[in-house]
């Protein structure tokens, strides 16, 4: 496993540089003044504010240059991507929402090769910059840095006349979510006591983060006590069922902002979401963060994260101006405003670290951000990384929606990592 510094920490290490002009390659325009429509891939563009944050201010800073987003449903991201690039797509810039999909992509010589533009970058300051290199070259650069916590309605909790996670165990987890389940929203909904989103992350890589175990060995049994946790949380109505929140299309924000669970494992990057709502009135959730459960108690945190990252399309049409957005997103004046809205920038500086004000002021959630922890890569990234990822997500589906049991998910996850991959 590897350790990464806290994200405060990594914040809090770096100082601020100077950003350098465009690069001279690439296909943009002679004239680095002449109009340019560049062309950046996003998600969910009304709950993810970091993209427009990012855009307005990059706009502002480059007056000739106009940002078109090209908006895709979140959970539909990574195959759409995937289409449209096999599809010859021109998008100048493509988001990574994950390594995986990077390995994917990169490994499939769809992305422009980066490595000369990181090598003049201050990678020193750059937090996650490490799984983006895939045999000494860089196709990506990190502009967040997220890790999972446990965040937590403090009303909800309060009304139960129950105290706050405070890094608690899977097993006390457990038993709070059951005590927590009760009532309706003002809405009428069921208020449960946890939400697991439906990525297999949520089960797996926390797993794996907290056991040792490896993703990539197509030996598995170290999931077997997660999913025998997520499952009888679901069974016990303590938490919303796979099914359900599958077919649905559940969002986890709505979930956790409504008031409908009273629980949520959920990254760092909900921090800003979470702000957004209740800025723009349409949320009143009083909200705290605290840990990820452990399987045992004391000792270090062990959580998962990925960092998220800015590419240039292999068949860009403004090269030089997309380089330059991800210089600015990457870089000291980017990571400011993404600090000002609630995220985590990979970039970190004093100025960066002062920008950063999203917090609830109570000392768990402070605690929570900058305490020493493990923080363990989401996936492991290698050329065999995508097509695991599609056996694991695919077994995990069915094991969730209680089509195979957890024994029978597990061996066959193994059995075909084994035989149809390694």
């Amino acid at each position: 496993m590897k350790r990464y510094p806290s994200a405060l920490a990594a914040i809090a290490a770096a100082s601020a540089i100077v950003l350098a002009g465009c690069s001279s390659s690439g296909s943009g325009p002679a004239d680095p003044s002449a109009p340019v429509t560049l062309t950046v891939s996003a998600w969910n563009l009304d709950k993810t504010p970091e993209f427009n944050a990012l855009f307005d201010a990059f706009e502002a800073a480059h007056p000739n240059v106009t940002i078109q987003p090209v908006e895709i449903l979140a959970d539909d991201y990574p195959e759409k991507v995937a289409t449209m690039l096999a599809g010859g797509d021109t998008t100048d810039v493509l988001t990574m929402k994950n390594v995986t999909d990077y390995a994917r992509y990169a490994n499939r010589g769809q992305l422009l090769d980066l490595t000369d533009f990181v090598a003049e970058l201050p990678t020193d300051k750059i937090a996650g910059l490490e799984p983006f290199d895939i045999g000494g070259k860089y196709a990506a650069v990190p502009y967040r840095q997220d890790f999972w916590v446990l965040y937590y309605n403090k009303a909800l909790f309060d009304a139960a006349g129950l105290p706050y996670p405070d890094h608690i165990t899977w097993a006390e987890y457990s038993e709070l979510a059951k005590k927590l389940t009760s009532g309706t929203t003002a809405d009428g909904q069921k208020v449960y006591g946890t939400y697991h989103h439906i990525w297999r992350s949520v089960v797996q890589a926390v797993a794996a983060a907290q056991t040792g175990g490896d993703q990539l060995s197509g030996d598995y049994g170290f999931f077997a006590d997660q999913y025998a946790l997520a499952l009888d949380l679901q069974n016990s109505g303590a938490a919303l069922d796979f099914g359900t929140a599958n077919t649905q299309k559940i969002n986890y924000r709505s979930m956790f902002e409504t008031g409908q669970t009273a629980m949520m494992p959920m990254g760092t990057w909900y921090i800003a979401g979470i702000k957004a709502a209740i800025e723009g009135g349409t949320s009143s959730v009083e909200w705290g963060m605290a840990p990820m459960p452990q399987i045992n108690a004391g000792g270090e945190t062990a959580t998962f994260g990925s960092p998220t990252a800015f590419a240039v399309n292999e068949n860009a049409e403004h090269v030089d101006a997309a380089k330059e957005f991800i210089r600015f997103a990457t870089g000291g004046e980017g990571a400011e405003v993404l600090a000002g809205i609630g995220v985590v920038p990979a970039y970190g500086s004093d100025a960066v670290t002062a920008a950063f004000t999203a917090l609830p002021t109570d000392e768990l959630s402070k605690a929570t951000f900058t305490e020493d922890k493990e923080v363990v890569l989401e996936m492991p990234v290698s050329e065999v990384t995508s097509d695991i990822d599609t056996i694991l997500e695919e077994e995990h589906e069915l094991i969730m929606a209680g089509q195979k049991s957890i024994a029978d998910g597990i061996r066959d996850a193994g059995d075909r990592v084994k035989n149809e991959v390694l």
